[in-house]
């Protein structure tokens, strides 16, 4: 059995390891809060979190649980760990839905699935759970510090998923798969009008359709694109291709890419 010095020397020589840990079942809660405090200013932040656990978890439903829950958070999110970090936060909207620190758990959670967003060409699961996330700050909290980050995240967000259907779209688009690639496009008009992508879905919805011999609907995409966005180099090559083919761009009321085009007018308004 190993003597009792040498389990301490043991723990001493790890500087993310506090020894009070091993009397964390009999302390206080208002000594294990502080201790977590004074772990995050030495910068331990795993020894912190479990400081701040150990207050839920011994004094639960207590001020000072609900306290170490915000704390607890906070250092998950801080250290990356933020799939903890989504997982503690949610406990606490559960538990505190209205309380005074409700809106920045909120705002954590959002933040770590934030920090959770990959690349367009992967998965963008997370990008919607930020804009869910942060979409309850800005609904149920709307006088917090934390709304003008929290809608910069959603667009941020926003703009990620419109950039995965214009990925797929010319995945589609590249290997002559019109239909396909209009579905995608047709998306990010109609559902991400207010992303940096709307231009190219316009343009590469001129393109997929005059490939398809749809010219009045590559007219009109071309005149939406053209009306919204004139100066835009998308508009330049789309009004080339449609004149290479001896036309121009002419909107047809009746269409659909017309009743988008309106709306986005409006939207910018």
């Amino acid at each position: 059995m190993m003597a009792p010095a040498a389990i301490l020397a043991g723990c001493q020589s790890d500087p993310d390891i506090d020894i009070t840990k091993l009397a964390a079942e009999t302390d206080p809660p208002e000594t294990l809060y502080n201790q977590g405090l004074a772990n995050i200013k030495a910068g331990h932040m795993t020894e912190a979190a479990r400081k701040f656990d150990a207050v839920d978890a011994e004094h639960p439903f207590s001020d000072w649980s609900r306290k170490s829950l915000v704390m607890s958070t906070f250092v998950k999110y801080r250290s990356g760990r933020n799939g903890d970090a989504v997982n503690t936060g949610m406990r606490y909207m559960k538990l505190y839905p209205r309380s005074e620190d409700s809106a920045y758990v909120q705002y954590l959670i959002g933040l770590a699935y934030w920090k959770q967003i990959v690349d367009v060409t992967q998965d963008q699961s997370y990008s919607q759970k930020t804009i869910d996330a942060m979409q309850n700050v800005v609904d149920n909290y709307p006088d917090s510090q934390y709304v003008d980050d929290a809608q910069a995240k959603i667009r941020f967000a926003r703009d990620q998923l419109a950039g995965k259907e214009m990925q797929v779209g010319r995945y589609y688009l590249e290997r002559k798969e019109y239909l396909a690639a209009i579905s995608r496009f047709r998306k990010v008009v109609e559902d991400y009008s207010n992303t940096n992508q709307i231009e190219e879905a316009l343009a590469r919805l001129v393109e997929a359709y005059y490939a398809m011999g749809v010219v009045q609907e590559a007219q009109t995409a071309a005149a939406v694109l053209g009306h919204n966005y004139p100066d835009s180099k998308w508009y330049a090559d789309s009004y080339k291709l449609l004149k290479s083919g001896g036309v121009e761009p002419r909107e047809n009321a009746g269409s659909w890419i017309s009743r988008a085009g309106k709306k986005l007018v409006l939207g910018s308004s």
